[in-house]
């Protein structure tokens, strides 16, 4: 919230001290708890304030009160300004600590950045520790069940070929060979090459589950996981999507995750980009999460996706 103080108000700090009242050192772009003041004093060119706890005969109390007068800034002409009160120092909200399995809070919008009011995401979804040994234990698991497992090699029996003996055991002085089949002869077989398998191996639903969470924790840590009241878009035209591309900074792909199936305006909007992907929530993975520099999904997916992680296992 911005402080706006008058320079009346400034000048009757300095009879404050007389009246008995202690005075607080100079707070500039931190936050308090408890008994500490808790705001940011942000302004055009006004980024300190002062705070003042008032004691009279008994436990101190705080008064903090917001002025909407005239905002005094160094250009402005009259008195001298306190210098204590200036800096060009911008000031910065305080990180939030990351999985504390808090409730998130983020806006609603869509294509056209329209407000569509708030929504409260999940702590324990949205904001879990981030591990990245379950990261990478998920997408191995993910990548190795997508695994064709198609490639085979030919055996000594299976390679085509007479049978005969090339030559006879003795007598010749050359090495002893029973088949022009064998592997030590140009067209001959493989030893102990690929044949087809699978590669999927077992990894726990849980583990499954919590990467997933950590993924999209990940996401609503950096910013980059946007909330949409829906995904439809007026058209299939395709310069919709770049056109929402273009004005997202740091935003190389996208990934759109809906509720249900995929529009159909969508799909054709989107089919050409390369760059933009659309999932149904059902089909949301780690993998596709990480491929991708930007998370959008509509309200739907995300009441879907918190229920499907809220879903006991079946063991």
């Amino acid at each position: 919230m911005a402080l706006s103080i008058s320079r009346r108000i400034v000048r009757s700090f300095g009879s404050l001290s007389a009246l008995g009242f202690r005075e607080y050192p100079t707070v500039a772009g931190r936050s308090f708890q408890a008994s500490d003041l808790s705001d940011q004093i942000a302004g055009d060119n006004l980024l300190h304030a002062e705070c003042f706890s008032f004691s009279k005969g008994g436990p101190s109390f705080l008064d903090f009160r917001r002025f909407s007068t005239t905002i005094l800034t160094p250009d402005s002409n009259g008195g001298a300004f306190p210098s204590d009160l200036l800096s060009s120092k911008t000031v910065l909200t305080p990180e939030r600590t990351i999985g504390l399995y808090e409730d998130l809070v983020v806006p609603v919008t869509n294509f056209h950045n329209e407000d569509h009011g708030l929504m409260v995401l999940a702590g324990d979804v949205f904001d879990v520790p981030i591990r990245k040994d379950i990261i990478h234990r998920v997408v191995r698991w993910q990548l190795a069940k997508r695994q064709q497992g198609t490639h085979s090699t030919k055996t000594i029996s299976e390679v085509s070929g007479t049978g005969r003996k090339p030559w006879q055991q003795k007598g010749l002085g050359r090495a002893r060979h029973g088949s022009l089949r064998g592997p030590q002869f140009r067209g001959g077989a493989t030893m102990h090459g690929p044949k087809p398998r699978s590669h999927a191996f077992k990894l726990n639903k849980k583990v499954r589950r919590l990467g997933l969470k950590i993924a999209l924790s990940a996401r609503a840590a950096e910013g980059k996981l946007l909330v949409f009241e829906d995904l439809e878009v007026p058209t299939h035209k395709t310069k919709n999507i770049v056109n929402y591309v273009n004005q997202m900074e740091n935003t190389k792909k996208l990934l759109l995750v809906d509720g249900g199936p995929i529009n159909e305006k969508l799909k054709l909007a989107t089919q050409n980009l390369h760059y933009v992907n659309v999932l149904p929530s059902i089909g949301l993975n780690v993998y596709s999460i990480l491929q991708h520099d930007a998370l959008v999904m509509s309200r739907d997916a995300v009441n879907r996706i918190v229920e499907r992680m809220h879903t006991p296992i079946n063991r």
